[in-house]
C-alpha cells in the first residue's frame, strides 16, 4: 500500500472517529486544539485509538502537540511509525 493510501484511509478513520466523538466534521488540516476539538483529556483517547486501530506504540517524543494539531498531522505519525525499523 502506498503511503498516500495508507494516509487516505488513516485520515477517513480519524475523521469518522472525531465526528463520532465531537459530533463535528473536521478538514484534514482543521486545527483540532484551536478550534476546540480536542481537549488534552481526549487527546489521549485519540492516542489509545490510534494505538489500537493502527497497531502502533505512541511514546516518547513521538507525544508532541504538533502530531495530534490535525487530521493530517496524526495520518503522518501513524505512517512514520508503521515504517519498518531503518527505513
Amino acid at each position: 500500500m502506498t503511503t498516500s493510501t495508507e494516509n487516505g484511509r488513516v485520515e477517513k478513520d480519524l475523521a469518522v472517529f472525531l465526528r463520532e466523538r465531537t459530533g463535528s466534521d473536521w478538514a484534514a488540516d482543521s486545527d483540532l486544539f484551536a478550534e476546540g476539538g480536542l481537549s488534552s483529556l481526549f487527546a489521549m483517547e485519540l492516542v489509545v485509538h490510534l494505538e489500537n486501530t493502527f497497531g502502533i506504540t505512541i511514546s516518547g517524543a513521538d507525544l508532541q502537540l504538533a502530531n495530534f494539531r490535525t487530521i493530517a498531522a496524526m495520518a503522518g505519525l501513524v505512517a512514520r511509525l508503521r515504517e519498518p525499523a531503518g527505513d
